[in-house]
């Protein structure tokens, strides 16, 4: 501190120390300190404006000396808030607001920096300015030019980036519907089974349970009949009831054997195995009804018909509303499968990057699709 005698006086505001230094040696408070600051720009941190006004009083030409970043008095003052002081050295004629320290801030920028809203008024009343008001950021052609291939460049890698990543997600998306349609068919095969081997019994079954049983007793054969022919033979229902019952048996124990031989790894090969296999079952299902229905009318005999009628009719609805709703929903699917591969077929035609767009949505819809292919079995 000895070799800046005026310094410490100036910042804590003693005006007759620093009045006595000036008046000794006038060029004292010209000194700096490592900063780069004088007697002044410690004077404006303080609180005493008497110790600015004498500082400015006796050498005004200081007023704009700036430290090593740059700042001014008047940018010091405006930064520690002190109003009163920035209104004294604005009203002195050589301040020069429009001074611009290293970080590019003249004294109203460093107020609306700061968030000191007073000093920014009083600094806009006296016509301060900002930096950019006074050196505008000069153009550069090449330089935007560079710049904007650069954020071209990075909005197509981030573009590429966010395509392989759905992409990604997508393929992932595949294979667990992949797995989950895999799983699906072998458990349709495994159900088909059980069912196919339920009508084989049934119907192996209902043949040799008839109503009115047979005729057994060597000395009591009814006429027309022959011993161990069924006593309801000679009527067409039975004859109907025999053929489609025989047919939906013969057809569940060729599923079976197909079930229980075949081997299928390939996942197409195995749906369509399936799909011919399930059309099978409906078949040995309608078989089983309508012989069912046939034998009905034997069994209420003339006087109840009408129970046999309404029978026909309850289960002719249930099994049209069953078979007519699957039958929808195989066309529907159909339908949206041809839909789908026109439009992979014309988005292969289209420019690449509406080719990527349409891939992307192709793909979803179709993982779409194939969950909905579990109705069209």
């Amino acid at each position: 501190m000895a070799k800046l005698p005026c310094i410490l006086p100036a910042r804590n505001g003693h005006l007759g120390v620093v009045k006595a230094l000036l008046d000794k040696e006038s060029g004292i408070a010209m000194r700096t300190d490592k900063k780069g600051q004088t007697a002044l720009h410690m004077a404006v941190k303080g609180q005493n404006i008497e110790v600015v006004a004498e500082l400015i009083k006796s050498d005004p030409s200081r007023i704009n000396i700036v430290d090593t970043k740059g700042n001014t008095a008047l940018h010091i003052a405006t930064r520690k808030g002190r109003a009163q002081i920035v209104k004294k050295l604005l009203n002195h004629e050589k301040t020069d607001t429009e001074a611009i320290n290293k970080s590019g801030e003249t004294a109203l920028d460093t107020a609306e920096k700061t968030g000191h809203s007073e000093i920014t008024a009083i600094l806009l009343e006296h016509g301060v300015r900002s930096a950019k008001s006074i050196k505008p950021p000069t153009t550069n052609t090449a330089r935007e030019l560079k710049q904007t291939v650069s954020d071209i460049k990075h909005e197509v890698h981030d573009q590429l980036e966010h395509t392989r990543q759905t992409r990604k997600r997508v393929h992932g998306i595949a294979k667990r519907l992949n797995k989950m349609h895999a799983e699906g068919l072998n458990n349709a095969i495994n159900s088909t089974t059980v069912v196919a081997v339920l009508i084989a019994t049934v119907a192996f079954a209902a043949i040799f349970t008839l109503p009115g049983q047979y005729a057994d007793d060597p000395e009591n054969v009814p006429d027309g009949l022959s011993l161990g022919e069924a006593n309801i033979g000679q009527k067409t229902e039975f004859l109907i009831f025999i053929i489609l019952d025989s047919i939906a048996l013969f057809i569940s124990l060729a599923v079976v054997v197909v079930q229980t031989s075949v081997v299928v790894i390939e996942r197409k090969a195995k749906k369509q195995m399936v799909t011919i296999i399930n059309k099978l079952m409906w078949l040995a299902c309608v078989l089983v009804s309508v012989a069912f229905l046939a034998l009905s009318y034997v069994i209420v005999g003339n006087h109840q018909r009408w129970l046999a009628i309404g029978v026909t009719g309850i289960g002719t609805v249930i099994m049209v509303t069953t078979l007519g709703t699957m039958c929808y929903w195989v066309i529907v699917n159909r339908v949206e499968v041809s839909k789908l591969k026109s439009m992979r077929r014309s988005s292969m035609n289209s420019s690449r990057s509406q080719s990527r767009s349409m891939a992307m949505m192709s793909d979803s819809d179709i993982l779409n699709n194939e969950y909905k292919k579990l109705y069209a079995i």
